[in-house]
């Protein structure tokens, strides 16, 4: 799965996870449960998470390749967040030789920034209890109030549009030479971010299937 923060690339391959019965394993969860279990690996990641550090490839990869070993993925799975640059997609592809399957797939979801801006600037979080809501399409009950517990609304920093444009700028310079290097081997498929969500699951039934 690859797609800009705000494309809505998550739900997709969540709704991609139930229509062919297939595990989604997204990064952050698989190093948060190799640090868990205290993985070799996961200790390692520990320490640079614990610092506020980016966990180097090499961390990075060696956990993608332990969960590509468990035996659920072995009718297919969906990677979400991996690869996210050259270095891990040439790790995957070494992982992939290994296991001896191939990607099918290359799904990129498509929206443009003017959208994203808008889908996530009008995003508002609870600071107590984590409750996510949308001004327009999921607001709160009580203005500037969580409908959970009351607290204070607030606007997190990464969601502020500057942020936002910047997010996207370093996510099309690393995301660019993937697109590039699947595009010659014809398996990316490209899916509107905007779709009806009640279209969606047939959509990528006809597209996938």
């Amino acid at each position: 799965m690859l797609g800009p923060p705000g494309s809505g690339k998550g739900t997709c391959a969540h709704i991609i996870s139930e229509l062919f019965d297939l595990p989604v394993i997204t990064t952050g969860d698989i190093l948060r449960e190799a640090v868990a279990n205290e993985t070799e690996y996961g200790k390692v990641a520990g320490a640079y998470m614990n610092r506020g550090d980016l966990v180097p490839n090499n961390i990075v990869n060696g956990i993608v390749r332990d969960r590509l070993m468990k035996p659920d993925i072995d009718k297919g799975f969906i990677l979400d967040g991996f690869p996210r640059s050259v270095a891990q997609a040439d790790a995957l592809d070494n992982i992939l030789k290994e296991k001896k399957v191939k990607l099918d797939h290359v799904v990129f979801i498509v929206l443009e920034d003017q959208k994203i801006v808008g889908r996530l600037s009008l995003r508002r979080s609870c600071p107590e209890c984590g409750a996510v809501y949308h001004l327009t399409s999921n607001p709160p009950k009580a203005n500037g109030a969580c409908d959970h517990c009351g607290a204070q609304l607030i606007q997190r920093d990464d969601d502020k549009v500057d942020v936002i444009k910047n997010r996207l700028e370093v996510y099309r310079r690393n995301t660019q030479p993937l697109l590039d290097r699947y595009e010659k081997k014809g398996i990316v498929r490209r899916f509107r971010g905007d779709n009806p969500l009640e279209k969606i699951p047939g959509l990528f039934r006809e597209l996938l299937s």
